[in-house]
């Protein structure tokens, strides 16, 4: 097994710590950078880079999970200083050409865009690298395999590193090792049960952590991988039975936000937790991309019977409490 160090560099996205992380694996050949951040997050990512004494310069490798932009928002920042970025086949184009991917972020963030993502600046073609499922990075001396996992997106990757990963938002958010978990479902692209099939191909790999981008690693894996799907499962049923009864929009991300306080409420987060994940996993965006699919899926009637088979509707979900 090759030698490798892994950083967890705190972006403090919005002056929040522990909301956004890129992370430093330097390898017998020199750093990689897993995920870039937001533009807005730039200086921090340069601070925290030279905590370990690198530069921008230094850094001739980027790999991105997918194109969001709290995850790739500064990839072609890095691509005009020369880094190599990799990314999932279909997000790549959106690398090289922003427009599209921007137009929609303005539509959702309005005069909020600059202060919260700050520049996505377009990528040149040459130094970006289109990935297929399997595809193998090897970058510093080190071998990064690419796994296609749609769910949260059509356009994500989970990249393994030996026996770690680094999940992107497959894992949902769960910040600094707390045991409380949130799924980030935005529309347009989730999708229950590509969640489902990519859950079940990344727990046969048998990780021995993960590295989330929000936040950090996790060691009790299967405990993790467990709360996960059981989330993705309770997230879908409560909005399909809120459409089914003809709940509008706005009375569900209500009745919604009362359920994710009660499960806040279990697991014992305080205020300053709890305004981390606000700022990461909104309830109105994942309301939102929960609605979507299930219209998408097959829109509600009063005989309406969808095809994803009913789990029970818990209150828990709080990753790590079986470990």
């Amino acid at each position: 097994m090759t030698s490798f160090e892994i950083h967890t560099l705190d972006l403090r996205f919005q002056d929040s710590p522990e909301a956004i992380a890129a992370f430093l694996v330097v390898g017998p050949g020199g750093p990689v950078l897993v995920e870039t951040g937001p533009g807005s997050t730039l200086p921090t990512l340069e601070r925290e880079l030279a905590r370990f004494g690198f530069t921008p310069a230094d850094i001739q490798h980027v790999l991105v999970t997918h194109i969001h932009l709290d995850h790739a928002g500064a990839s072609g920042w890095w691509a005009q200083h020369g880094a190599q970025v990799y990314v999932h086949q279909v997000g790549a184009p959106h690398l090289v050409d922003p427009s599209k991917l921007l137009a929609s972020a303005q539509r959702i963030y309005g005069d909020l865009m600059q202060p919260l993502w700050g520049e996505f600046l377009a990528a040149p073609p040459d130094h970006i690298h289109a990935l297929h499922d399997g595809d193998v990075v090897e970058a510093a001396g080190l071998k990064f395999t690419a796994l296609d996992t749609p769910g949260h997106a059509r356009h994500h990757m989970v990249y393994r590193l030996d026996d770690i990963a680094f999940t992107g938002d497959l894992a949902g958010i769960r910040l600094g090792g707390r045991p409380h978990l949130r799924l980030p479902t935005p529309p347009p692209e989730f999708d229950v049960e590509e969640w489902r099939v990519s859950l079940k191909r990344v727990r046969a790999e048998k990780f021995a952590r993960l590295y989330l981008t929000h936040f950090g690693p996790v060691d009790d894996v299967e405990a993790h991988w467990q709360s996960v799907e059981s989330l993705v499962g309770e997230y879908a049923n409560f909005v399909r039975q809120e459409l089914e009864r003809g709940a509008g929009r706005d009375e569900i991300v209500a009745r919604f936000s009362e359920r994710e306080e009660r499960r806040l409420d279990a697991d014992g987060l305080d205020a300053e937790a709890r305004a981390r994940y606000a700022s990461v996993g909104p309830y109105g965006m994942a309301v939102d991309g929960l609605i979507r699919y299930w219209k998408k899926t097959s829109p509600p009637s009063p005989a309406w019977r969808p095809p994803l088979p009913p789990l029970p509707l818990g209150e828990g979900g709080g990753a790590g409490s079986e470990g």
